[in-house]
């Protein structure tokens, strides 16, 4: 339990308001439910969210230490109130999340604490109190990989250091076949093959650029594809990363002159479709482990997958995917 005094200055705020301010990774609602439950208290009766303090009110907050540290990028979890994840598989060592368009892994990606996908993740282990930040002093639950802020798909979480280690390992020893749906403008020919290129980053423009022949720093790029259906001037179709560059599957469809629906970066906004993401999604998961993997053997051959992508269902109904 700690203690806080209204000083002069805070006089005449209403305690939601106060509390805000002075505990500003405490949750509004979080904070809604301590005083109606009684675990902050003022002057050491029940307490309204909407009363006024006055000079010298002590307020007994009965919350959990870690909400009185400073927001960092660290402890951004705790102002997450009501985790919003949609689990695809978990188990004690990992778990699989359906990250959805929009919403960007980590803070480094421009969102602010409280507002990615790590944070929601940690909030929902730290709630059902699998994880415990101040007992785990050298870990923390962390994202295995990433998919960009406007992309949706499976992402994988490590519960544990170990699961971490292994997982990077296989990721780096491509021992983890990866397969995106993606829409694609026009109808690709041949309908399944190989693009093949070399891709270079931009920085400054925070882009990358295809080229046919190599290029000084430029990395090759593969991407096989299978075109699983056309209509209506668009293509569905199942795309494999051999190579895992920056925005591999954007650059290299717009290259080849197939840009993906809704990119407007790597291709057009064609105003005939309503859309504000491009149309591309991680949607199937299979771990084809080919050396030891330890105390994660047992995923080996398993297969994970997205139920239901939007897109393909809105412009594909029916549309029966590669096995």
């Amino acid at each position: 339990m700690k203690e806080l005094t209204v000083g002069t200055n805070d006089a005449g705020q209403r305690l939601d308001r106060f509390l805000a301010k002075a505990v500003p990774l405490l949750p509004a609602s979080l904070a809604q439910k301590y005083i109606r439950i009684k675990r902050i208290k003022c002057n050491g009766a029940r307490a309204e969210r909407d009363q006024r303090l006055q000079t010298g009110d002590v307020l007994q907050l009965y919350i959990n230490d870690e909400f009185f540290d400073k927001p960092r990028e660290d402890n951004a979890y705790l102002t997450v109130a009501a985790p919003k994840i949609s689990i695809v598989y978990e188990d004690e060592n990992i778990i699989l999340v359906d990250k959805r368009p929009g919403l960007a892994v980590h803070p480094h990606d421009g969102a602010e604490y409280g507002r990615t996908l790590i944070d929601h993740i940690q909030a929902y282990l730290y709630q059902k109190r699998e994880w415990s930040p101040r007992g785990e002093n050298s870990f923390a639950p962390a994202l295995c990989n990433r998919i960009d802020r406007n992309t949706g798909g499976i992402v994988i979480a490590a519960k544990n250091a170990e699961t971490l280690r292994i997982i990077n390992q296989k990721i780096k020893d491509r021992e983890m076949d990866k397969r995106y749906l993606a829409i694609v403008e026009g109808t690709p020919k041949p309908a399944s093959g190989s693009l093949k290129g070399y891709l270079f980053k931009d920085a400054k423009k925070n882009r990358v650029f295809v080229t046919d022949t190599p290029q000084t720093g430029a990395k090759s790029c593969q991407t096989n594809y299978i075109t699983v259906a056309s209509a209506g001037g668009l293509s569905l179709v199942e795309c494999e990363l051999i190579t895992g560059r920056t925005h591999q599957i954007r650059a290299q469809f717009a290259h080849a002159g197939h840009p993906l629906l809704g990119d407007g970066k790597y291709g057009k906004l064609n105003k005939k479709f309503d859309r504000n993401y491009q149309a591309l999604y991680s949607y199937k998961l299979t771990f084809r482990f080919t050396t030891d993997a330890g105390i994660l053997s047992y995923l080996d051959g398993k297969t994970f997958h997205v139920d239901k992508v939007d897109f393909a269902q809105e412009y594909f109904p029916g549309a029966k995917l590669p096995k």
